[in-house]
């Protein structure tokens, strides 16, 4: 058995080699799964959504060496309007100056990220070790770049998991920096890409067509459509479990807060209102330059329903966030805190995905030298690890004797 394990390692070492001289993900005009040519509108729930020469329409995703799979939805192309009180009677957080983006079709994860996902993620830690024990896809200063790093192990899982870990319902508790390590560690799977939405793709997805509070008619019927503090119980709950909005997305107000892109500007979307309208989507992201105030878009289960509303933000706070985090320096992929208990995430893939690796990238890295820098700590302590990520290492992983 070790002499097999030893010819197979050294047979895979070259082939990680090769590997990593390929692309992480597909370029743009990847449209498959999703996409269905032709004139006539397949019958689907939500609708099929028109794109060039076909139709955008729902999917299932499976998630390769799992038994896992998720549901994404097409969301037609259009326009919103960020900052805009008007339609919003008795707001208090009014953003002031108003900005219109127009965005393309997408498709959004029809659930929030589940528990069952996210450890399938973080078994990653285990793997990417062992990989490196057995000499096999090494990374080196060279492919460091295409790594994907798995987030090392929770020193107090009551905290994270005091709301419970049913696999359906939604994780939590991870930052920014690591959600878009997930999504990096999924496209590089599937070889499609996917990452966290914009905040304004976020918003319209949300509103569905609507310009009211909620997406739906009204505060009253919100039990029909969220968890949150008059009927949550204090706890998060397993995805689905509410009505859906007009295109098919589940848990968009309460249940758990959801990670955009975005910072939060201290004078709103005024910076955006100073540029030509409507904008395109590249001109209106707020690109992350802090630690904090990274915007979390939906309300959460301890939430009132007015902090559930389709223009309601938060932005975080990772300070206080990680009080009782004993580490030094704090953990870059966990948070300790409420509400960080309530703060998790939602995949989105554009139509289109960008065709340079750099451009691609933007979406997944740390954006920040101290997200850099206590990354790379923990990384030398031993505590997380990383690995080079494609269609390939489901299969590699099970020829060694890694995974079952």
């Amino acid at each position: 058995m070790r002499i097999t394990l030893t010819l197979r390692s050294f047979a895979h070492l070259l082939l990680a080699a090769a590997v990593a001289l390929l692309p992480a993900v597909a370029v743009a005009g990847d449209a498959s799964p999703g996409f269905v040519k032709g004139t006539k509108r397949p019958e689907t729930t939500p609708p099929a959504v028109k794109w060039q020469d076909g139709w955008l329409v729902p999917y299932e995703e499976a998630i390769p060496g799992t038994e896992l799979s998720f549901r994404m939805v097409p969301i037609p192309g259009g326009t919103v309007r960020l900052g805009s009180p008007a339609d919003e009677v008795g707001r208090d957080d009014v953003e002031g100056p108003q900005a219109e983006v127009t965005l393309p079709p997408f498709w959004m994860a029809a659930h929030e990220l589940t528990w069952a996902e996210y450890k399938a993620f973080l078994s990653m830690l285990d793997l990417f070790k062992a990989l490196e024990t057995s000499g096999v896809r090494l990374v080196t200063d060279e492919n460091v770049i295409d790594a994907v790093t798995a987030p090392s192990v929770l020193y107090d899982p009551t905290t994270t998991f005091i709301n419970g870990e049913d696999p359906r319902q939604p994780a939590v508790t991870m930052t920014q920096y690591a959600a878009r390590q997930y999504t990096k560690w999924l496209s590089g799977l599937t070889g499609r890409f996917y990452r966290l939405p914009a905040e304004a793709e976020w918003e319209y997805a949300c509103r569905a067509g609507t310009t009211t509070p909620f997406s739906h008619d009204d505060a009253e019927s919100l039990d029909d459509y969220a968890w949150f503090v008059d009927n949550a119980d204090d706890t998060t709950h397993p995805v689905g479990e509410k009505k859906p909005n007009a295109w098919g997305l589940y848990d968009m107000h309460g249940n758990v807060s959801e990670w955009v892109l975005d910072q939060l500007a201290d004078d709103g979307y005024a910076a955006l209102a100073d540029k030509p309208q409507p904008l395109p989507l590249a001109s209106a992201i707020n690109w992350p330059t802090e630690l904090e105030q990274r915007v979390v878009r939906g309300g959460a289960y301890y939430d009132e329903a007015a902090q559930c509303r389709s223009a309601a933000r938060r932005g975080s706070e990772d300070e206080a966030w990680k009080d009782v985090d004993p580490n030094l320096p704090k953990s870059p992929w966990w948070y300790t805190e409420e509400p960080a208990l309530g703060v998790g995430m939602r995949l989105v893939r554009p139509v289109e995905a960008p065709a340079k690796k750099e451009s691609r990238l933007r979406w997944w890295q740390a954006d920040i030298e101290s997200i850099e820098f206590d990354t790379a700590d923990r990384l030398s302590q031993g505590r997380g690890a990383q690995g080079l990520v494609d269609p390939e290492l489901p299969t590699q992983a099970k020829e060694l004797g890694l995974t079952d």
